[in-house]
């Protein structure tokens, strides 16, 4: 039997009102496919285990994500667009922008299966870790230049100092990518990570 996070319920209930019916779609096909699929907070956003992480979603301003864990092995051959966000399906402002429920259920069933086979392996691979994350020159520049920020930057998890790079990176104009870095310093300056609207409050020291 699967078990629902109520956290994951605050999750979506705090999303954009676009966010929350696809959110909601995701998380009914996850549970369809995989019955007995666990649910849980990393990194402020839900994931599902089964024998490990099999998948993941999250919200954003203007767009949701859901991508694979395994995603090397599932998505070989299929319409990747991880490239384009954090996932394997694009920017996704709509449930229309998913594939259909049974091709979406196939491949979390595929999901299911690779998580099956490594944990049925008698020598399981050593993950390939990824190399630390490298801020650009510019903003390394900024950050010296604000030492709060900078220290705030350094205290980040590689995954935190990643999400900021990125998405700096991921800027396509000029002016878009100053308006992120402005942003960027003011929250580093205030000690919040990228994606610090999600993450849950810390309950109040007694």
């Amino acid at each position: 039997m699967g078990t629902q996070d109520p956290r994951v319920d605050a999750y979506i209930a705090k999303s954009a009102e676009f966010a929350q019916p696809i959110l909601r779609h995701l998380r009914a096909v996850v549970h369809e496919a995989c019955p007995t699929v666990e649910e849980t907070i990393k990194w402020q956003m839900p994931h599902f285990l089964y024998g490990g992480i099999l998948c993941r979603m999250a919200a954003f301003k203007h767009h949701c994500a859901f991508g694979f864990w395994k995603e090397a092995q599932l998505m070989t051959g299929a319409n990747d667009q991880s490239v384009e966000a954090m996932g394997h399906f694009g920017r996704l402002t709509s449930i229309e922008d998913l594939p259909v429920r049974r091709l979406l259920k196939t491949l979390i069933r595929r999901a299911m299966t690779l998580s099956d086979a490594r944990d049925a392996s008698p020598t399981r691979p050593k993950a390939r870790r990824r190399p630390p994350p490298k801020p650009t020159a510019y903003f390394l520049d900024a950050l010296k230049g604000r030492s709060a920020a900078l220290a705030t930057y350094r205290r980040l998890s590689p995954y935190g100092q990643r999400e900021y790079i990125e998405w700096l990176r991921d800027a396509k104009r000029p002016d878009t990518r100053a308006r992120r870095l402005a942003t960027a310093l003011t929250w580093l300056s205030q000690g919040k990570s990228r994606n610090w609207q999600y993450q849950r409050p810390k309950p109040a020291s007694r």
